[in-house]
């Protein structure tokens, strides 16, 4: 039997207010919909860290609410990744790290870097980005992803840099953004962005078996075949990986419903 690493499904976020009466039963009280939303995904994604700082009180309260086994992934603060200069965005990952994020304890799953779309590759830049994020932080493992929206990142010497410094690429799915396949980390973070109003769970049976499979393969190591024409620069070793899986933005309201479809086919 083939071995798998473990796949995790959620969405951006648990404060949507067109979610109460559709994702969150009628009647359930605002404090416990993280407590609701964590026993139906797997994962969620914490928009607010990239707006701001959180408080510590905050991350040991969002541990405590959800069960064994759940992660939170972040987004790094728009501060860290919207400048200029990224190599001096040293004093800004700190504060960052300092700000309480580790009181997730064994729930902190990566960081989600996120860049603007008129931000472009630099390489000598981007390296020193990449050099100043911490691989531990109060005694925990911190892994880092990086989402990049500009077409000059889908370059071999891109994808050779993230892989030598075991950061993960986000993969940009069914969105107008570059969509860059390779596998550069020893887990693999996706973001599917293509929920329609006009379909109940958000993509049509046919899609949800579609992204199913592609997160299995990626669980196991291989690259989805649909996404193979997607590859930069291919790796040559093949070992089951962890696998978050994000439905983000599209038909909002539609994106709970599609990842818990999407669990029930994992």
């Amino acid at each position: 039997m083939t071995k798998s690493g473990p796949i995790r499904i959620g969405v951006g976020g648990w404060t949507f207010e067109p979610w109460r009466g559709t994702f969150y039963p009628q009647g359930l009280a605002q404090k416990r919909e993280l407590e609701h939303a964590s026993r139906q995904l797997t994962a969620i994604e914490i928009n607010g860290t990239y707006y701001g700082s959180q408080k510590p009180e905050s991350f040991a309260k969002w541990h405590a609410e959800t069960p064994e086994g759940f992660v939170f992934t972040l987004k790094g603060p728009r501060f860290t990744t919207n400048r200029r200069i990224l190599r001096e965005a040293g004093e800004s990952i700190e504060r960052f790290f300092t700000s309480g994020v580790t009181e997730l304890k064994e729930k902190l799953g990566p960081v989600n870097w996120q860049f603007m779309a008129t931000k472009k590759f630099d390489p000598d830049d981007f390296e020193g980005f990449l050099k100043l994020l911490p691989k531990r932080v109060d005694g925990r493992d911190i892994r880092h992803a990086v989402e990049v929206r500009h077409d000059s990142f889908k370059a071999k010497a891109f994808v050779e840099l993230a892989r030598a410094h075991g950061v993960a690429i986000v993969f940009a799915g069914d969105s107008e953004f570059p969509s860059i396949a390779d596998v550069t980390a020893p887990f693999v973070y996706a973001r599917i962005m293509g929920t329609r109003e006009d379909e109940p769970l958000g993509y049509s049976g046919q899609a949800l078996d579609g992204w199913a499979e592609a997160a299995k393969a990626w669980a196991q190591g291989r690259t989805p075949p649909a996404l193979e024409k997607l590859l930069v620069a291919p790796p040559a070793e093949v070992a089951p990986r962890e696998v978050f899986l994000f439905v983000i933005s599209g038909h909002k309201v539609r994106n709970p419903a599609a990842a818990t479809a999407l669990i029930e086919r994992v």
